[in-house]
């Protein structure tokens, strides 16, 4: 028993220190990332000005789109917040794979992959700077929409879905991003992550809820499954979303983020061979 003991307070200690290793060289990566973004503004507040530009916009120009029968909602900003902020946080997302990029350009990132760390640890770092600057978008996108006007249904929840959807765009993002930079590792790549955010956000019912569709992106829009990420995102500002639809939603948020850092980490493996 004593020895038995005595291997469990070995593999214990072992453990943790293991895991107190992961997370300060994390940190570490993660920090420097955050640091970037006050060295390089430049490569920072155009991604979170735009969610800004675009609730502004949206909810003015199209505040007459309230006035079609069917429409979920009396206020266009309580429509087109949610959509803003997932776009917002996923750019923070995205941002970590532009400063991949300009590492592997540098070279720095292969001083990093030969430092005495893991995979896992050069890949929570900008997992952790991306989660941080996706706090930054989502907080400051929604004062502005509720300077706006927007304001949350039923029990007000609408915040908290809001900041879900958030994180869970931002992790999204970030293992595409991350992905696409080990694999291109040139400014290809972030031709790409623009796009194919751009084309996955606006093929849902971003601007338009699907009854009120017509042609060829309604069904698009239905299978697209950030639509089901953006109903996260709508349910405390729109009538007629469930609890069903949430955690619908979240559970395609989960998948598609398993699936997006395996797309990261075998990236990151290619960079051996």
């Amino acid at each position: 028993c004593g020895d038995l003991g005595g291997r469990y307070r070995y593999l214990s200690s072992h453990a943790s220190q293991s895991f107190g290793h992961i997370m300060s060289a994390s940190l570490g990566i993660a920090t420097r990332s955050l640091r970037n973004v006050r060295r390089l503004p430049s490569a920072f507040i155009p991604a979170l000005l735009m969610p800004v530009f675009q609730v502004v916009a949206f909810s003015g120009t199209y505040a007459g789109v309230t006035q079609i029968p069917g429409f979920p909602t009396d206020r266009s900003v309580n429509w087109y917040l949610p959509m803003a902020v997932t776009m917002g946080a996923s750019f923070a997302g995205l941002g970590t794979g532009f400063s991949m990029i300009r590492d592997l350009q540098t070279g720095f990132y292969d001083r990093l992959r030969m430092a005495p760390t893991s995979r896992r640890q050069l890949l929570l770092g900008p997992y952790i700077a991306a989660w941080v600057r996706a706090c930054i978008a989502v907080v400051l996108v929604t004062i502005f929409g509720f300077a706006l006007g927007a304001r949350p249904v039923g029990s007000g929840v609408g915040t908290f879905s809001l900041f879900i959807a958030g994180i869970g765009m931002a992790t999204i993002g970030t293992g595409w991003g991350l992905g696409l930079a080990y694999r291109f590792r040139d400014m290809r790549a972030a031709a790409i992550m623009q796009l194919t955010l751009f084309l996955g956000l606006f093929l849902t019912d971003a601007q338009t809820p699907i009854p009120l569709m017509d042609g060829w992106l309604i069904y698009v829009a239905r299978w697209n499954p950030l639509t089901q990420v953006l109903d996260v995102a709508r349910i405390g500002f729109i009538d007629g979303i469930n609890g069903r639809d949430l955690l619908v939603g979240i559970f395609i948020m989960v998948a598609i983020s398993a699936g997006a850092w395996l797309f990261a980490f075998t990236g990151l493996a290619r960079l051996d061979d």
